[in-house]
């Protein structure tokens, strides 16, 4: 397929060498239009930040070159991110002739993604970088970065969008569709508002999150054995570490991956769950505080229970979110994280036993 010639154009006015080569749509993102761009001899990320998503792209570039900007004392904290290219005239973006805007990014070489993790030491790969990450921005003042997604993780909005959702939907699609699913949301309003209430009374903090720590989200050596990389920083932003840390247990540890359509094959693997868990412990020495490890286990339900409200609400509302491939998806999708909640909740003294033994201590040496 010929390189479209826009898309040429757009390149180079990023300071790369030329010749700039072919242009090929990369992965499977959902939300931005994601290209890998060859030039010279070196390989780029070409990327369009979708503004119906994000309202103020300009506030995520800010952002992202704070962490560029951000050194790393021991050069082993932080893990790697990739470098942003600057255009000719040293912005951090272009926009192109519709004013949206376009980013240019480094190609990590030598760097594969996982569809699931295998075994123990991917998992604690996957906390360990998580964990490296929350130390290394933990350091940065909080006040210097702006909400790049603002209402993201606000788990009580998500729930009366999809309420009003519902009263919008015609009655026949919520009978026929998404009657069981009401009853599921409805036993659980209160979950929506833990995370907020406990960050409203003072009991947890704001620190700077990743925001999306999901495993597509994890770059590893070629061998699966090492975890390199986060990508994906659109909403680095200040919020919870619980969001963080829940969100990426949801997505490692739905033992069949999230593209299964079935969900009574769903479970919550809590072998995966336990080394994420080390890993994390053992990359933050303790930074999390017994208040913050209180409200884990409520997080890492309420995760799977705010993605599905969001793939439900976005069903309802004809897919304008998520990029799906045909009619039905989003539903399925909300089933799947309804079934992980579920099982979530069947194991949930495993779970906060887990939590003791692997962070709880930490937290307390840190006292």
């Amino acid at each position: 397929m010929p390189t479209d010639p826009s898309l040429t154009r757009l390149a180079d006015r990023f300071a790369i060498q030329p010749p700039i080569g072919p242009i090929r749509p990369l992965g499977q993102g959902l939300i931005n239009d994601t290209y890998r761009l060859e030039a010279g001899d070196q390989s780029y990320v070409l990327q369009r930040i979708n503004s119906r998503v994000f309202p103020s792209p300009e506030r995520i570039m800010a952002n992202l070159s704070l962490l560029a900007r951000h050194p790393d004392p021991s050069g082993a904290i932080g893990p790697r991110i990739p470098r942003l290219i600057p255009t000719r005239e040293g912005e951090s973006f272009a926009r192109d002739a519709r004013g949206e805007v376009w980013r240019l990014m480094e190609f990590i070489p030598n760097a594969i993604g996982l569809s699931r993790i295998h075994d123990g030491q991917q998992g604690r790969e996957v906390g360990r970088v998580l964990g490296r990450f929350h130390r290394w921005v933990g350091a940065m003042p909080i006040e210097r970065f702006g909400l790049s997604l603002p209402g993201f993780h606000a788990t009580p909005v998500y729930l009366k969008r999809f309420l009003t959702a519902i009263e919008n939907s015609a009655s026949a699609e919520t009978s026929a569709g998404i009657g069981p699913l009401m009853d599921f949301v409805n036993e659980r309003r209160g979950l929506a508002e833990v995370l907020e209430e406990a960050n409203r009374t003072g009991r947890i903090a704001l620190r700077v999150t990743h925001g999306d720590p999901k495993l597509d989200n994890i770059l590893f050596d070629e061998d699966g054995q090492r975890a390199l990389a986060l990508i994906d920083l659109d909403t680095v932003q200040p919020g919870l570490v619980q969001h963080d840390l829940g969100d990426c247990l949801r997505s490692c540890c739905n033992n069949r991956g999230e593209g299964d359509p079935d969900p009574e094959r769903v479970r919550f693997d809590l072998g995966i769950c336990e080394s994420i868990l080390s890993g994390y412990g053992e990359a933050t020495g303790g930074f999390l505080t017994e208040n913050d490890i209180a409200c884990l286990p409520d997080a890492i339900r309420l995760m799977p229970f705010e993605l599905g409200l969001r793939f439900l609400t976005d069903h309802l509302e004809g897919d304008r979110y998520f990029k799906v491939d045909r009619p039905g998806r989003n539903l399925d999708k909300a089933r799947i994280q309804f079934a992980l909640v579920s099982d979530i909740e069947r194991q949930s003294g495993e779970i906060q036993a887990l939590i003791g033994e692997r962070l709880t201590a930490a937290a307390r040496r840190r006292a």
